[in-house]
């Protein structure tokens, strides 16, 4: 009986691992107005989107301050789209609009896409896994 207790507990633990979303984790996003970010990225109150809050804030050169958009939304219902795409809304602080989005996850590489003119139009960041 615990040989079996304990291969159940480890084909859950393991399928729970392989269902992760590659977009979950943290994020360093690129400088932008002289300061960038760590981005919270997991489930969405629709576990089927990615959301992501900013959770801390530097100045261009590493000093942590206290951005007013700490706990923002940035990233807003991206929903995969497989292969890594993700398709949903991001919110840029700079201007406070939020625009159609895309992501691109590969490995700790990710590509933000904010775009108007129904994706005519982009700015891209590209982003670095910190956790």
């Amino acid at each position: 009986m615990r040989k079996y207790l304990l291969g159940a507990a480890m084909l859950m633990a393991m399928g729970t691992a392989a269902s992760a979303d590659p977009a979950h984790g943290i994020w360093q996003t690129e400088v932008d107005d002289g300061a960038f970010a760590h981005v919270q990225l997991g489930p969405c109150a629709n576990a089927a989107a990615v959301c992501g809050s900013i959770i801390s804030t530097f100045r261009d050169g590493g000093t942590p301050y206290d951005s007013p958009n700490l706990g923002r939304q940035l990233v807003i219902d991206m929903v995969p789209q497989g292969g890594g795409d993700y398709e949903g809304s991001v919110w840029r602080p700079s201007n406070d609009r939020i625009y159609i989005g895309r992501m691109e996850v590969s490995d700790d590489r990710l590509a933000l896409r904010g775009c108007v003119a129904g994706g005519l139009i982009c700015a891209r960041q590209n982003w670095v896994r910190v956790q």
